[in-house]
Order: structure tokens, then sequence, then C-alpha cells
């Protein structure tokens, strides 16, 4: 059984998006969010890093391919989607493991620390139009915060 939680994250990439299709054909884009974890310390009243949490996300079809285009190691992001958890039989070891990932729903990139231009694709009509639908071009990254 998969259980499904509604979350909205914001954080940077630790690497591109790869960017494939599965067996069925369906593209999809993987990447790692880190999420900096910060806490204000009431004894010094100063803010502190508390660790960062990475989230492994995974988002698809015309989606996958815009962010495949777009984005880039250490861009910041947000993205909106469910959290999923699930487990599976490793076959090498045949014991049972846990799985966490992001389905995204969304995925943007942060304007917190940067600045895009934004490149419109038109809108998918139909699921059929979303699988070959045209390839956005890179959006081009402007301002303090994006490595390239």
């Amino acid at each position: 059984m998969t259980t499904k939680i509604p979350v909205t994250i914001e954080g940077n990439l630790t690497g591109d998006p790869e960017h494939g299709a599965g067996e069925s054909g369906n593209e999809y884009a993987r990447f790692t969010v880190a999420v900096n974890d910060r806490r204000l310390n009431e004894t010094t009243n100063r803010w502190e890093d508390a660790g960062t949490v990475f989230h492994r996300v995974v988002v698809f079809n015309q989606q996958s391919r815009h962010v495949a285009n777009s984005l880039r190691k250490g861009d910041s992001v947000i993205v909106a989607g469910d959290l999923r958890f699930g487990t599976y039989t490793d076959k090498e070891t045949g014991q049972a493991r846990e799985t966490r990932d992001i389905i995204a729903d969304n995925v943007g990139a942060s304007l917190k620390f940067a600045s895009v231009a934004v490149d419109r694709v038109p809108k998918a009509t139909s699921p059929a139009a979303d699988a070959s639908g045209p390839v956005a071009a890179p959006v081009s990254h402007t301002g303090a915060g994006v490595a390239r």
C-alpha cells in the first residue's frame, strides 16, 4: 500500500535532473532537492543550521522536459506534490525496503534569490498532445544565487 501526503518544499537541486522514459513510454525527470532546516535558538536569539533533508522528486510528461531543459545543479526550486511512502523487496537481498519520494504536480524556479525569463509553451489539450507536445527552450537565469 502506498501512502500519499500533500507537501510543498523549497530547496536546492543537488544535481542536474535525470530525464528519461519508462517502459510504458511515459517521460519522467528525477532529481534530488536539499532542504536546509534553520531554527531560531531562543537562548542566543540567532538562527542556526539544524540539518539538511534530501528529497527525491519525480515529475512526468511535458513538465519533465521543462524541468530537464530549465533546471541545473544548485538551482533553487519550489516543488508541490504528494509525498509517497512505499515498500518493495530488494531483488538482490530479498529484504523489504522503504521508499519516500515526492511525485511532483508542479516544479518551479524559486525567485527568492534569482530572476528568470519565462518562455511560455502552449498548454496540452489532451494526454496525447502532452506526450508529444513542443519542448520549451531552456529558461535563462540571471541574478544572484544561481550558479551556471
